[in-house]
């Protein structure tokens, strides 16, 4: 179909056209006009993105799904209950006889009444921020605004709700294990102390670290005694031997330094007596007697000193083993308590942890203990709903600018299906595809005018049949 058929069905069925567009337009006004008129009063709340002053934390920009999560809590059924409780909707007489009536008496009235409030109700977030508008649709303005405004604290009682309980169940948690951790810790300081108590033990104890000086002290004595044990070793041997006359304390003793001199004075006396008076000379025997009397005092005396290297050798080996034996005590007195101060140090680094496990669950116990009393929560009423002055439904402008296009489409669909029922030959292009047959030429209606040089031109074809007409007869 082209324009000029639509153009030509139109004309010839344009009384059902108007006759569909009236309609449209007149039921619409009409029902625009019989509606009651419903009024919407609408509020807004903000969501606070500053610091949280319990947990410390930096909300920053909120994500779009926490913005959608709570849309959901306006529109639960948890805030529908507490409008019902705050307002005491449930008390009054006219809405418990309407549940009444519809329900018998079955079912829960707050649920009922939370059902009849929710389909009036819209929540919507404003875009690239926190606001969030809560509108009511009510025939009051007064109602309107109220039930509006009553979302709206419903709302921010539950959001704090949600927040408390939740932290309320944490604290009770953490307040169980807050007393088992103490109850740990306090098992682990009676383990400590009976340690302590057992092995004296004290918080200051340094007797470790004496002893282990004290040991200190006698390996060094220990080295010491044994290079001197060793060197009175060397010295009695040497004493032992036919060079023990030849000793440091020999050669430096003044008895036997005496006796040597008396010995060197008689045996030069005695050569000079024996040159001078002849060996059985009584002088001669006397001198002899004098130096071999030195000689053997000389051998007493050397003897006596070397004995003396050998009292100082034993008397170091002696020391010696001595030393040997109190380190060997100090050393496992030592190790001793090293491993009585390594047993002690697990015990403490248990009640170290104890207390550390105990301090953290304290810690998140008092946080839960202030999060479960908080009254403030993070969301702010930016608007209160006021009772509106104009209804916003229903729009009889807006309705009948809409009606008239609908009345358009539907006046249009009209003259087609009446032309589809009774299809008619309007022009020379439903010939042809009726017939299905050219058209060879087009009889014009006997008063038609014709001009070919006026506005309306005729086809080659068409002016040949004209022209092959005869003229009409003038009366």
């Amino acid at each position: 179909m082209n324009l000029s058929q639509f153009l030509s069905i139109f004309k010839a069925r344009w009384w059902v056209a108007v006759l569909v567009l009236l309609l449209t337009v007149g039921t619409t006004i009409a029902v625009s006009l019989i509606l009651p008129k419903q009024y919407t009063a609408s509020a807004s709340v903000v969501i606070d993105v500053k610091p949280d002053p319990i947990a410390g934390q930096f909300a920053g920009m909120l994500a779009p799904s926490y913005v959608a999560t709570q849309v959901d809590v306006v529109l639960s059924d948890r805030v529908a209950r507490r409008v019902v409780r705050n307002l005491k909707l449930a008390d009054n007489p006219q809405i418990r006889a309407d549940w009444l009536e519809e329900t018998g008496g079955q079912g829960d009235i707050e649920a009922w009444v939370a059902g009849r409030f929710k389909p009036n109700l819209d929540v919507r977030p404003s875009r690239e921020s926190n606001v969030i508008s809560i509108s009511y649709r009510a025939p009051d303005p007064n109602f309107a605004a109220a039930l509006a405004n009553a979302f709206v604290q419903a709302y921010i009682d539950t959001a704090i709700e949600l927040r408390v309980d939740p932290a309320k169940q944490y604290s009770n948690f953490f307040d169980q294990r807050a007393k088992e951790a103490r109850d740990a810790l306090e098992k682990a300081q009676g383990r400590v102390s009976a340690f302590q108590k057992e092995k004296g033990i004290i918080a200051t104890d340094e007797r470790l670290d004496i002893e282990s000086a004290r040991l200190s002290e006698l390996s060094s004595q220990l080295v010491m005694i044994q290079a001197l044990a060793a060197e009175s070793g060397s010295r009695q041997a040497q004493a032992r031997g036919e060079s023990g006359d030849r000793l440091q304390e020999v050669l430096g003793n003044p008895v036997i330094g005496s006796l040597k001199s008396d010995l060197s004075r008689n045996e030069a006396r005695l050569q000079e007596l024996s040159a001078r008076l002849g060996d059985n000379h009584p002088q001669v025997i006397e001198s002899k007697a004098n130096i071999n009397t030195l000689r053997a005092r000389l051998d007493a005396e050397t003897k006596k000193v070397t004995g003396g290297v050998g009292v100082t050798a034993n008397i170091n080996r002696q020391r010696e083993a001595e030393l040997k034996a109190s380190l060997e005590a100090q050393r496992a007195k030592v190790l001793r308590m090293k491993a009585v101060r390594d047993e002690g140090a697990v015990l403490v680094r248990e009640m170290e942890s104890a207390q550390r496990a105990y301090e953290a669950v304290l810690s998140r116990l008092n946080q839960t203990s202030l999060e479960s009393q908080a009254t403030q929560g993070n969301i702010f009423v930016l608007g209160q709903a006021v009772p509106p002055s104009d209804p916003s439904s229903p729009r009889v402008v807006v309705n009948t600018l809409l009606s008239l296009v609908v009345g358009m489409v539907l006046a249009v669909g009209a003259v087609l299906a009446l032309e589809m029922l009774d299809r008619r030959v309007r022009a020379f292009e439903d010939l042809t595809a009726t017939v299905g047959l050219p058209v060879l030429g087009v009889m014009p209606k006997p008063t038609a005018q014709f001009k070919l040089g006026g506005k309306r031109r005729l086809s080659l074809m068409q002016q040949r049949l004209v022209n092959s007409l005869p003229a009409p007869q003038k009366g």
